[in-house]
């Protein structure tokens, strides 16, 4: 009896531990997953600009981004980076003299030298002055920045329009040594060139003088500015709608200052599309060999120690199968089309250099064993009986494994796909050598034939985590991007995952009798 009580005692513990583990592991997840959101989230909402004057007399200008009490020192982020040099400065409690939160200052976003901070004193289009004044250039500049912000977006336009066209068609008849067309179409681009040249000096022409806090002056194009408010002067409502337009030109808009401005769509695209090109190509090359070694191949000593090679290559450091995918994917495979497809272009390779393509290959075969073994126990867990009952009805048994056995043992399968995708999507060490850039000029997908561009090189949400947090000339500033970026590809995993899960339930459903 007594032995009983204990037993059971020992039962509870031990659910009790199950329980607590579990317990600790969601609150981790979740810890994780809020820290990400804080940091990442907060990003985009706009701080007040703060005005100190330090007891030496020195003024700045800047948003409050951390505070060491023990220390009774805080960091402000004084932008301007094209005037001072840096971003950022320690102040000391004891050493200011003055802190006020003037309703004029003036936060610009740019294309170039990341923020300014300061004051508008005088606003000209070409020779002819505007305004003058704090006042009278904020009134004045917001028409004339919207005039320029359509003339760079026609200048974008023509670039990647109709000069990429025709650069597209010159480079096309000069591969092929086709020279009718050539110089028409050289002509047609200097014409396009002139246009675009008419388009530039157009929009150079406004200029914004700017003076800083510490009264230094500088005068910038106002094409160059992407945003410019008064963060003081701004409700709840404003910095709402400032928030939501810098969350959706995150999601949608390329980047720019080496990736530490900007979007991250390339980088979103290039992931997604690296994800799904290798689910493709690893879904039937495990499952056929899942097929075989469960279905067909004779169970002995040789199948046990190819069962153990597949199990080993799951704990191989993936950077050795980018160095593989280096030399088998890229240079053979590559190198052998360029030499029989595209002798014109060579010694410059196309698809004997790192593209999307062999990223995805290569990280099929790094994900191939965890297919395998999630679709061989899908295959064990399709009971006997409904094998045996389909050849007992006169079915061969490619039928029975094609019509029964695979449609039951799909959930198994996704399973599989789901894993393999997760890892894929996070993997950075192999791509970095086979075809992962920083920064990829175009798109794999766009309106040119052949329209998909499997040799591109692409853009990676993990690599970029890496680049701007590690490798940019300015980490303070862009520590809260790393964040986001982070949070954005755990959405972007986890949407694809929910999607291989809704039908894994699916045939689930489907398939009632599947154990898996």
């Amino acid at each position: 009896m007594k032995r009983a009580q204990r037993s059971e005692l020992f039962g509870q513990a031990m659910t009790w531990l199950c329980g607590g583990a579990l317990a600790f592991n969601l609150l981790l997840v979740i810890g994780i997953m809020g820290l990400l959101a804080w940091h990442g989230l907060g990003y985009f909402w706009q701080k007040e600009l703060v005005q100190l004057t330090l007891k030496d007399g020195t003024s700045l200008l800047g948003e409050i981004w951390e505070a060491e009490p023990a220390m009774d020192r805080f960091r402000i982020k004084t932008a301007n980076r094209d005037v001072g040099g840096l971003d950022f400065a320690w102040i000391k409690e004891v050493d200011v003299a003055s802190r006020t939160r003037p309703t004029g200052a003036v936060l610009l976003e740019r294309l170039e030298w990341g923020n300014f901070h300061g004051y508008m004193e005088e606003l000209r289009d070409g020779d002819k002055v505007l305004a003058r004044g704090p006042e009278a250039t904020w009134k004045a500049f917001h028409e004339l920045h919207e005039k320029k912000a359509r003339q760079r977006e026609q200048v974008e336009e023509l670039e990647k329009g109709e000069i990429g066209d025709v650069n597209y068609e010159i480079e096309k008849l000069r591969l092929e040594g086709r020279t009718a067309g050539l110089a028409k179409r050289e002509a047609e681009y200097q014409q396009l060139a002139d246009r675009l040249f008419k388009l530039r000096e157009e929009l150079d022409k406004g200029t914004l003088v700017m003076k800083s806090v510490d009264g230094q002056t500088k005068e910038m194009p106002v094409a160059m500015v992407v945003r410019a408010i008064r963060p003081n002067g701004m409700g709840v409502l404003g910095k709402t709608g400032l928030y939501l337009s810098r969350g959706w030109e995150f999601i949608t808009a390329d980047p720019r200052e080496s990736n530490t401005e900007g979007g991250i769509f390339p980088a979103i695209f290039g992931t997604v599309m690296m994800v799904f090109i290798m689910s493709f190509a690893v879904a039937p090359l495990g499952v056929l060999a899942a097929l075989y070694l469960r279905e067909y191949a004779k169970q002995g000593l040789l199948v046990r120690m190819v069962r153990i090679a597949v199990n080993n290559l799951a704990g191989v450091p993936s950077i050795v199968f980018g160095m593989f995918g280096l030399g088998f994917f890229v240079y053979l495979v590559g190198g052998s089309i360029d030499r029989l497809f595209y002798p014109e272009s060579l010694p410059t390779p196309t698809f004997g250099t790192g593209g999307i393509l062999w990223a995805s290959l290569t990280l099929a075969l790094l994900t191939v064993p965890v297919v395998i073994v999630a679709t061989e126990e899908g295959l064990a867990a399709v009971p006997r009986i409904v094998r045996e009952g389909s050849l007992a009805l006169g079915a061969t048994k490619f039928e029975t494994i094609w019509r029964v056995v695979i449609p039951a043992a799909a959930p198994g399968i996704l399973t599989g796909m789901i894993l393999a995708m997760a890892r894929a999507a996070g993997e950075v060490a192999p791509l970095m050598i086979v075809g992962m850039v920083k920064l990829a000029p175009s798109l794999p997908i766009d309106g040119r034939p052949p329209f998909v561009h499997f040799e591109r090189k692409f853009m990676h949400l993990g690599f970029h985590i890496f680049d701007v947090g590690f490798q940019s000339p300015n980490v303070e500033a862009t520590t809260p991007l790393v964040f986001a970026t982070a949070l954005l590809l755990i959405v972007v995993v986890t949407l694809m995952n929910i999607v291989a899960i809704m039908l894994r339930n699916h045939l689930r459903r489907k398939y009632a009798g599947s154990a898996v």
